[in-house]
């Protein structure tokens, strides 16, 4: 198991306040008692600001390089299934009322892509809610999320699902965290032509994807779990981001002092020795979350390209369990691209790296970042971050999460077209 300190020694009673609030309030009663507390208040009118800023894409130095994206040309085949997607997309939408409809549709540009969010603090509410729509709708959505991933980066999707429903049982508070507390939306009409996507979020699983003729662009993406393990029920034995959090711990350990050094930005996983802006009370150490789609986030550690050669192809192998919600030509094209940059790609380590420590990672580059990270509790008590409760983010820096640069590109490359050139 990954979780060195178990779980369930946090499970606070169920006698706390805490606890008797979440067990008597459903997700809109939940949501308005927390949207009272303080924190909770200046935490969403930062959210706000940033949501409301022009998108730009995240920099490392706050200017966006949007050439490090090329489309295409017409006719290249670069993996994404769009019409098995198409396929699915229109049967889950011959299933939808006209109101319902309405509700989960939304023009390609709109800006309801960049307000997803991760707490199960129930706030953004675009979309269909799963948990409120007939079976059939979300068997039909879970067809188009079937359609969109690989085999395994559905099983992780749904693991997460399941392990939501899980913490929501265990801690009784099934009304707010369950397996359907999700919102799903469809942003474009399903295409094998024009940009068209779809979104799922809700507590610790956000996914958005986009395709471009045969390009996929799948960020920003936010997977995470409290506890990342299931150990009774039908879904016993269900573990995420084991791999992920292993593949990184072997690469550290493998370093000489020197390169360590180099790479471990801070020994301290509450980061006091670092800048403010580096340690976020919820957030804590991932820098692309939820509102971050213009942010500035330094290049830290070191140059992966100077690591020894296996180490290197370990770098690799961490960024193929990141992404292996993929499907296989995608992800085969997605690597493509990274290794196009692999001599500007820097690997980062904060925290130890013993047996029963915490720890934050992260591979960025100008065409990736990816992080890892273990949390303190939420809705477990555990005051310092544990191996259970861990954070996982993708992101396209430059300009090109939802796939905008590359929708661009498509939009001015089809109006050239059109006026002869």
């Amino acid at each position: 198991m990954s979780q060195c300190q178990p779980f369930r020694d946090y499970i606070p009673p169920r006698d706390t306040p805490r606890s008797v609030q979440l067990a008597n309030s459903d997700t809109y009663q939940w949501a308005a008692q927390r949207c009272t507390e303080p924190f909770v208040v200046g935490w969403m009118q930062k959210w706000k600001v940033l949501y409301n800023e022009p998108y730009q894409g995240i920099s490392s130095n706050g200017q966006v390089n949007q050439a490090v994206h090329r489309l295409a040309d017409k006719g290249t085949d670069l993996g994404a299934p769009v019409r098995e997607m198409c396929v699915a997309a229109k049967c889950l939408l011959s299933k939808l009322s006209k109101s319902d409809r309405e509700r989960m549709s939304y023009p390609a540009d709109a800006p309801e892509w960049r307000s997803w969010s991760n707490p199960e603090i129930y706030i953004f509410r675009h979309g269909l809610r799963l948990e409120e729509v007939k079976t059939e709708i979300v068997q039909a959505i879970y067809g188009l999320l079937q359609a969109s991933l690989s085999p395994s980066g559905y099983d992780k999707v749904r693991g997460c699902m399941k392990v939501n429903g899980f913490l929501g049982k265990m801690v009784n508070g099934e009304k707010v965290l369950n397996e359907l507390s999700y919102n799903f939306a469809i942003f474009g009409t399903p295409s094998f032509k024009e940009p068209w996507g779809w979104q799922l979020f809700g507590h610790h699983l956000c996914l958005n994807c986009v395709v471009v003729g045969k390009h996929m662009v799948f960020t920003p993406i936010f997977m995470g779990a409290e506890p990342n393990i299931i150990d009774e029920g039908p879904d016993k034995g269900t573990e995420l981001f084991v791999q992920q959090e292993r593949a990184g711990l072997v690469l550290i350990l493998s370093m000489d002092e020197a390169t360590r050094a180099i790479v471990q930005v801070s020994t301290d996983i509450h980061c006091a020795n670092l800048p403010t802006w580096r340690y976020h009370h919820a957030d804590q150490r991932h820098l692309g979350g939820a509102f971050q789609d213009n942010r500035t986030i330094p290049y830290e550690g070191g140059l992966v390209s100077k690591f020894q050669a296996w180490q290197q192809e370990q770098v690799r192998d961490i960024l193929k369990l990141s992404l292996d919600y993929l499907p296989e030509g995608v992800l085969q094209a997605r690597m493509a691209e990274i290794d196009e940059y692999w001599n500007e790609t820097y690997f980062a380590w904060i925290g130890q790296f013993g047996e029963h420590d915490a720890f934050y990672y992260s591979i960025h580059s100008p065409v990736i970042l990816v992080e890892f990270d273990h949390h303190s509790g939420v809705f477990l008590s555990n005051k310092e971050p544990r191996k259970f409760h861990i954070h996982t983010l993708v992101r396209t820096p430059n300009g090109n999460d939802y796939g905008k640069e590359l929708i661009q590109q498509h939009r001015e490359r089809n109006s050239n077209c059109g006026n002869g050139a």
